[in-house]
């Protein structure tokens, strides 16, 4: 079992950036593939960025280039660093943890933080 808990999210203008940070529970963080998604209103939930236990990261090709995921196995924690935001970039954003590697869908992922707001102002 492993829960989550994300923070970071909030107001930006456009262009600016934003850090979410989402810490795990659990002594088997490493071997999790963690992920990021998003959900914007009256949209689908969709895959942002993974980084599995092998060290192997894969983006959402709407973001490649301006987020960067990272984690800390020591401290059980994944960011996802977001640089030269957009509008369309505003959504509850979701880390989420999964068994398999390179997961990039929705059901891939067995457990799930509660979400946090980011809203990019134009």
């Amino acid at each position: 079992q492993v829960q989550l808990l994300e923070s970071g999210g909030g107001l930006v203008q456009a262009g600016g950036s934003l850090r979410l940070s989402c810490a795990a529970s659990g002594r088997t963080f490493s071997y999790y593939t963690m992920g990021w998604f998003r959900q914007a209103p009256g949209k689908e939930r969709e895959f942002v960025a993974c980084r599995w236990s092998g060290g192997g990261t894969a983006y959402a090709d709407s973001v490649k280039g301006r987020f960067t995921i990272s984690r800390d196995n020591a401290d059980n924690t994944v960011y996802l660093q977001m640089n030269s935001l957009k509008p369309e970039d505003t959504a509850v954003y979701y880390c989420a943890a999964a068994h398999m590697w390179t997961a990039r869908r929705v059901v891939d992922y067995a457990y799930w933080g509660q979400g946090t707001q980011v809203t990019v102002s134009s």
